[in-house]
C-alpha cells in the first residue's frame, strides 16, 4: 500500500504542474523545475526474496534483534527525532561528555529492567551464547558506547570471572553481575603496556601472615589506563598483575578488587582519574586507576589456572609459564569475536545509507536537456561502493563461521579460535573503517552531518583497530601461528591439519598464463589462486626466517626482520579463509535467483582479492591478467547494480537506525523542518 501511495503522489504532482487557465499548456508529465524525491522502491526491482537473504546472512535470533530494535525505537530514552516524516533514533553526539556518559548508563539500566540480559552469565549452552552475540550486534548498531559498556561488563569482567574463576567465584559474582548489582570493569592495560600484557607492572604480593594479596602500582607507567567504567560506574575490577610469592615472580594473574562502595565512593587506597574526551566513544567513562597497597583476600585470586595455598605455596597444573600466560588471555577471545561480528553490522548500516542515497541523488547530465544521472548509475560510483557490498556479504558468512567456532569451542580448539578471531577482528575492523570512509565520501557534504551517521560512525568505531589487540600485532600473531604449523609439519614429516591449511597437502595450483573472463569468475579458480598465494608466501616466510636464523639471529628477531612477508601472509590467510566460507555458503543454496545473486557477490569478492598487489608483486598474475581482473570487476559491478537496493534491504536494518539521507532528504531539509 505504501508503494502504491507513493506512485499516486508522484503522478499527482506531475499532473498538477499545469494550470487549466494557463494559455500555454505544459506537457502533462514534464519535470518540475525543482527536484522531487522519488523512493528507490518505485524504480528498483527485487529479483530474489529479501527475507530469505536476511535469514542466510543473519541466520540466528532475528526475532530477538527485531525485538531490541523495536524496544529502542519506542523509548524516548534513545533520542527519537522526526525528519522528513520519519522517526530516527541515535545518540546526541553534541552533548557534553558527562551527559553522554550519564545517558549511556540510563539506557543500560533501562535494558536491565526489561530483562534483556537474563541468563547471560548464569545459563550455559550454544543458544545463550548466540543470543548474547545477536543482542550485542543489535545494540551496537544504535551506539558504540552502549555496546562497549556492555561488553566490558559482561564479556571482559563477567567472562574473566567465568573463565579464570572457579565455583566459589561463580556463585558469588555471576548472579550479581547479571542483575547489575555489581558493575565490573577489566583493568589490564597500563600506561606503559598495552598489547604486551606480559609486561604489565602492577604487582600483587602475597602476605601469608594475613592470607591477603597486596596490590600496588609501583610507578606511574603501571597505572591502569583506558579502563572502561573506571571513572564513574564500575564497582569492581578484574586486575591483571604480576604475582609475587616469596620474592619470586610467577607471572601475570587475575584478581578481583572492589574499587567503589555501594554509594559510588572510591574505596580507600585507590585513586581514579578520567582519561578525558576522545575522538569518539564519549559515552564510555574510560579512566585510570592507581592501587596504593590495596589488600584483598586470598579468595579474590581467580584460580582456575593457578592458586596460592594459605601458607604461600604456588600451585598450578600448568607447569609451562608460556601456556599458563596464554590461558590468562582467554577472556579476550570473546572480546575479539564480538568486535569482529559487530563491525560487520556497522558496515551494513553505512552501506545501506550510502547506497539508498546514491539511488535517489542525481548529478550532471550526459547530454543537454537530459535528466541528471543517478549517482549509482555512474560506473565510478558503482566501483566505489559495490565491491564493499560484496566484501560485507563475505564478512557476514565468515562471521557465522567465527561465531560457531567459538560457541562450539573445546580446549583443543583454543589455538584455532585465537588465530581466526585475531585474523577476522583485524580484517573486519579495518574493512569497516574503510567502508565507512568511502560511504562518507560517497554521500558528499551530507556525509559530514552527524545526523547522517556515516562520518560520525567512523569516529566512534575508529578505536576498533587498536583495542582488544592492536590489529597489526594480531595479524603478526596469525603469521607466527602459520609459521609454527609449517615448521612442525615439516619436522614431523606429516600432513598439514588445521587452520584450513589442508590445501598445502595437495599439488600446487597453477594459474594459466592467459586467463579468460569465464575462468576468472570460477569459484574453483578463485580458491586455487588464493591457496597458491597463501602456500607460496608461507614457504617464502619459512625460508627467509631460516636464512636470518642461520646468520645467528634469534627466532623472534628473524621473524621481525621478515615482517613484510608476514604481513602479506596474514592477509593471504584471511582472504582465503573468508572466501572459503563464502563459497561454501553459495554451494549450499538451491538453484534460483538467490543463488545467482550470491554467486555474483562471491565472484566480485574473489576478484577484489585477486586485485591485491601481492598477485603482481610475487608474479602469480601477469600484468595483462591483472588488467583483465580490473576490467572484470567493473563489469561485475554493473551486473550487481540492479540488485543494489535489494541487497542492502536484506541487511534488515530498520529505517529508524539509518538516517534522513537514506529516505526523503529533500523533505528532511525543508524549511518546515527547521526549528525556530
Amino acid at each position: 500500500m505504501d508503494r502504491a501511495f507513493q506512485r499516486t503522489k508522484i503522478l499527482n504532482n506531475h499532473l498538477l504542474q499545469s494550470s487549466p487557465s494557463s494559455p500555454i499548456q505544459s506537457p502533462p508529465l514534464s519535470s518540475n523545475a525543482c527536484l522531487n524525491y522519488s523512493p528507490p522502491e518505485l524504480s528498483e526491482f527485487f529479483a530474489f526474496d529479501v527475507e530469505e537473504m536476511r535469514r542466510i546472512i543473519d541466520w540466528h535470533h532475528m526475532e530477538l534483534r527485531d525485538h531490541l530494535f523495536g524496544m529502542i525505537s519506542r523509548s524516548k530514552l534513545f533520542n527519537p527525532r522526526v525528519r522528513g516524516g520519519k522517526v530516527f533514533v541515535s545518540p546526541d553526539f553534541n552533548q557534553p561528555m558527562e551527559q553522554q556518559r550519564e545517558i549511556t548508563s540510563k539506557r543500560i539500566d533501562y535494558l536491565f529492567e526489561r530483562g534483556v540480559f537474563k541468563g547471560w552469565l548464569t545459563e550455559e549452552g550454544e543458544e545463550v551464547e548466540l543470543r548474547k552475540f545477536a543482542s550485542f550486534e543489535a545494540l551496537a548498531i544504535f551506539d558504540h558506547s552502549l555496546g562497549i559498556m556492555l561488553a566490558v561488563h559482561f564479556f571482559l569482567w563477567g567472562g574473566a570471572v567465568q573463565v579464570f574463576g572457579t565455583k566459589q567465584h561463580h556463585e558469588k559474582w555471576l548472579k550479581d553481575t547479571e542483575t547489575n548489582v555489581v558493575k565490573g570493569c577489566f583493568a589490564m592495560t597500563e600506561l606503559g603496556h598495552g598489547s604486551n600484557v606480559r609486561g604489565v607492572e602492577t604487582v600483587a604480593t602475597y602476605d601469608s601472615n594475613t592470607g591477603e594479596f597486596v596490590i600496588n602500582t609501583p610507578c606511574e607507567s603501571a597505572q591502569k589506563f583506558w579502563i572502561g567504567g573506571a571513572t564513574n560506574h564500575a564497582t569492581h575490577a578484574i586486575v591483571l598483575s604480576q604475582l609475587n610469592i616469596n620474592g619470586t615472580n610467577q607471572g601475570v594473574h587475575a584478581f578481583i578488587v572492589q574499587i567503589r562502595d555501594a554509594n559510588g565512593k572510591v574505596c580507600p587506597n585507590i585513586r581514579t582519574a578520567d582519561n578525558g574526551r576522545k575522538i569518539g566513544l564519549n559515552g564510555v567513562d574510560n579512566g585510570r586507576i592507581w592501587f596504593d597497597n590495596v589488600r584483598v583476600p586470598r579468595e579474590n585470586l581467580l584460580n582456575s589456572v593457578a592458586d596460592v595455598s594459605p601458607d604461600g605455596k604456588y600451585l598450578s597444573s600448568i607447569k609451562d609459564p608460556d601456556q599458563r600466560f596464554a590461558a590468562f588471555l582467554a577472556p579476550l577471545t570473546i572480546g575479539r569475536v564480538s568486535i569482529a561480528t559487530s563491525a560487520v553490522y556497522l558496515s551494513k548500516v553505512g552501506l545501506t545509507i550510502a547506497i539508498r542515497y546514491a539511488l535517489t541523488r542525481r548529478a550532471f547530465s550526459l547530454k543537454p536537456n537530459e535528466p541528471e544521472v543517478l549517482l549509482l548509475d555512474y560506473p565510478s560510483h558503482q566501483r566505489r561502493l559495490l565491491p564493499l557490498l560484496a566484501k560485507t556479504y563475505a564478512m557476514s558468512f565468515a562471521s557465522k563461521y567465527l561465531k560457531m567456532l567459538y560457541v562450539k569451542r573445546t580446549p583443543q580448539s583454543y589455538k584455532t579460535i585465537h588465530v581466526f578471531s585475531s585474523s577476522f577482528k583485524a580484517t573486519f575492523t579495518w574493512n569497516n573503517l574503510h567502508i565507512l570512509q568511502e560511504c562518507r565520501e560517497a554521500c558528499g557534504g551530507q556525509g559530514l552531518s552527524s545526523e547522517n551517521h556515516v562520518g560520525q560512525m567512523k569516529a566512534e568505531y575508529d578505536v576498533q583497530s587498536t583495542f582488544e589487540g592492536d590489529n597489526n600485532i594480531l595479524m603478526q600473531q596469525v603469521s607466527k601461528a602459520l609459521l609454527a604449523e609449517y615448521v612442525a609439519a615439516k619436522k614431523r614429516k606429516k600432513a598439514f591439519k588445521g587452520l584450513g591449511l589442508e590445501h598445502m597437502n595437495e599439488p600446487s595450483p597453477v594459474i594459466p598464463s592467459q586467463l579468460t573472463s569465464t575462468t576468472l569468475h570460477s569459484s574453483q579458480f578463485q580458491m586455487d589462486a588464493l591457496c597458491l598465494r597463501e602456500r607460496d608466501l608461507l614457504n617464502r616466510l619459512a625460508v627467509e626466517v631460516s636464512r636470518h636464523q642461520a646468520k645467528g639471529l634469534s627466532k623472534e628477531h628473524a621473524f621481525n626482520m621478515s615482517y613484510q612477508l608476514a604481513e602479506d601472509l596474514s592477509r593471504a590467510f584471511t582472504d582465503r579463509a573468508i572466501f572459503q566460507t563464502f563459497a561454501e555458503a553459495e554451494a549450499t543454496l538451491a538453484a534460483g535467483p538467490l543463488k545467482d545473486v550470491v554467486g555474483m557477490l562471491r565472484s566480485l569478492y574473489g576478484l577484489i582479492c585477486l586485485e591485491d598487489a601481492a598477485f603482481l608483486r610475487y608474479g602469480y598474475l601477469s600484468v595483462d591478467n591483472g588488467a583483465l581482473v580490473r576490467r572484470e570487476i567493473t563489469k561485475t559491478c554493473g551486473e550487481i547494480r540492479p540488485h543494489a537496493l535489494a541487497l542492502v534491504s536484506s541487511f534488515g536494518i530498520p529505517d529508524a537506525f539509518l538516517s534522513p539521507i537514506a529516505f526523503d532528504w529533500i523533505d528532511a531539509h525543508a524549511w518546515g523542518s527547521v526549528q525556530h
